[in-house]
């Protein structure tokens, strides 16, 4: 499932041709994905305008004019395509590797045409994505937003914050940062790398982060810019293409090819003069990648 740097590709991908501009009808091509669509989805969405799109953990939300929100999840196996008007120069590039763009048409099951002439397509094979219109008071209510956790990249995750929601759990390291309600976003991939880069254990107890008294310890201290770091650099590089992800303009992300830790079990550590072997394990039913011997 994509993560958020590759949510986040794709609203940057989006965003210069749906921001502002004015939808003048949506193709609903059938009535459901992996949920029903709302009533009357394509007739209310028809000649109103998208004031903003923003991302809020591995969501894409729209905001419409008259105070309705476009909440949207690309699943397992769910993308955006973008077809510009002749004359017009395509949506930015983001991500240095491309391959075959071609998907079965008749996986295109929402298509939305602007004023400008533009058209955004949503493609979606296993059909787990999906949408939803909330109101304005449904944003902030709705199971899928409220309660959680802050932005890996705002200024809300600091080591004060993680250290207090760290004190006293005696979860796995790497189950308290992929709890959505303590971090909005965080997926397996970018905590295994997140958590290499801070040379510390995923088994590790999650109360290390913080002392008795819930300030933030040395490896707290260390964790903060090293999730800061591998996000920005998986933004950088269009995310990571795994399978079925694909950006807004059909290019494959890159970051996949910078892994240190994830994917590379029984390969040497990439850390100088660490002499590990990366190895794989099982937590929770998802598969952590980690240097036992940097780690700890």
């Amino acid at each position: 499932m994509p993560e958020l740097p590759e949510v986040e590709t794709v609203r940057r991908g989006l965003d210069p041709v749906m921001a502002g501009r004015r939808i003048v009808r949506v193709e609903q091509r059938r009535p459901d994905l992996r949920f029903p669509f709302p009533e009357r989805f394509a007739e209310r969405l028809a000649g109103r305008r998208v004031l903003t799109l923003v991302r809020r953990a591995k969501y894409l939300l729209a905001e419409i004019e008259g105070d309705d929100v476009l909440l949207m999840h690309l699943g397992m196996s769910g993308r955006f395509s973008t077809a510009m008007p002749a004359g017009q120069a395509a949506a930015e590039t983001l991500g240095a590797y491309a391959y075959e763009t071609a998907s079965n048409a008749r996986h295109d099951h929402v298509v939305f045409h602007f004023e400008s002439g533009a058209a955004v397509t949503y493609n979606d094979p296993r059909r787990f994505g999906f949408m939803l219109l909330l109101s304005g008071r449904e944003r902030e209510e709705h199971p899928f937003l409220a309660g959680l956790g802050v932005e890996p990249l705002g200024n809300e995750l600091n080591a004060s914050y993680l250290a207090a929601r760290a004190k006293g759990r005696r979860v796995d390291l790497k189950a308290l940062l992929l709890d959505q309600r303590v971090i909005a976003g965080l997926g397996n991939i970018y905590v295994s790398e997140a958590l290499f880069r801070a040379r510390l254990s995923p088994h590790r107890t999650a109360s290390c982060l913080a002392k008795v008294r819930g300030s933030p310890t040395e490896r707290c201290e260390r964790l903060i810019p090293a999730i800061r770091d591998v996000l920005t650099a998986a933004i950088d590089a269009g995310g990571s293409t795994l399978r079925d992800y694909r950006q807004a303009d059909g290019e494959s992300g890159a970051f996949q090819h910078q892994f240190l830790v994830y994917d590379r079990a029984g390969e040497p550590c990439l850390r100088t003069g660490c002499g590990g072997i990366v190895q794989r394990t099982i937590q929770a039913g998802r598969s952590t990648f980690h240097c036992p011997a940097c780690q700890r």
